[in-house]
């Protein structure tokens, strides 16, 4: 896939295996979950084919590396441009007939999924896709314009921040100094197959608590473990009350560590569950 900013990115189209799939019928009736992995991963992780797997038992699959990681192009922003990376890929799943998109995004791709709720939209699709580009991509003329059909119809976040620069606990000072200092980038780069762009955020994006409310009537499900070691249990909980009344379902998941590593594949059959039947819905 290309980006509307131009980085080529690794994707890789599973269909459905079972359920909606297993009776013939055409890509328009089934659908399709975008999985966005987090920080360091790729379509190639063991976690990441596992979600994929366990997914396409009730849908089709999509998965991708973001920028910086695995095959694809370009460097990791840690969650500013992948948001483009999601449009291309939501937008590619249209191009194959589905009509049904729901994204799936875990820690990183987490907040990824929210802030890409937030900003395509049936909405914005009618006003044109300038309207969510970066502002450092429309000052460089960067933007194409060519994915549109870049909406999600369902979005669910799990493990995410609800805040960025989240310093409170030890992996996330670590994972600062892997993004902020020029020897964690060498780290990040040859210990963890990532490459990790140089630049501030300029602007900041949206943060997660604030995209949440922007993201109905689109169905949301917010799910987070009770022992994860990077994000406590007052970033899901700041995420779900933003939301407001109606507008997101909280799941808290006993013993659950963090991302895609912890979620096991009854958890992953419960969400793929939860995203049909929103759909369906």
């Amino acid at each position: 896939m290309l980006t509307d900013d131009g980085v080529p990115v690794e994707a890789v189209y599973e269909p459905c295996t079972a359920g909606f799939g297993a009776h013939g019928e055409a890509p328009a009736d089934i659908p399709v979950i975008v999985v966005a992995h987090g920080f360091t991963g790729s379509v190639d992780r063991p976690a990441v084919r596992r979600a994929a797997r366990v997914f396409s038992q009730r849908a089709a699959v999509i998965t991708f590396s973001f920028r910086g990681h695995g095959r694809s192009g370009g460097r990791s922003t840690v969650g500013d441009r992948e948001v483009l990376d999601l449009a291309a890929a939501v937008a590619w799943a249209r191009t194959l007939g589905h009509s049904r998109v729901v994204t799936v995004g875990f820690s990183m791709g987490g907040s990824v999924v929210l802030r890409h709720g937030a900003l395509y939209t049936d909405e914005t699709e009618a006003r044109g896709a300038a309207v969510r580009v970066p502002v450092r991509a429309q000052r460089t003329g960067a933007h194409s314009g060519a994915h549109f059909g870049a909406y999600a119809d369902a979005v669910v976040s799990v493990s995410a921040p609800a805040r960025w620069y989240y310093r409170g606990t030890a992996p996330m000072r670590r994972l600062h100094w892997v993004v902020t200092r020029p020897s964690g980038r060498i780290v990040g780069r040859y210990g963890f197959r990532t490459r990790i762009a140089t630049d501030d955020w300029d602007p900041v994006p949206l943060s997660p608590v604030a995209a949440v409310p922007l993201i109905a009537p689109a169905p949301l499900l917010l799910v987070h473990g009770d022992r994860d070691p990077y994000f406590p249990l007052d970033h899901p909980r700041m995420l779900a009350e933003a939301a407001g009344e109606g507008g997101a379902e909280l799941w808290l998941e006993r013993g659950m560590g963090h991302a895609e590593n912890a979620a096991d594949d009854a958890l992953l059959a419960r969400i793929a569950d939860w995203a049909t039947a929103a759909l369906s819905a």
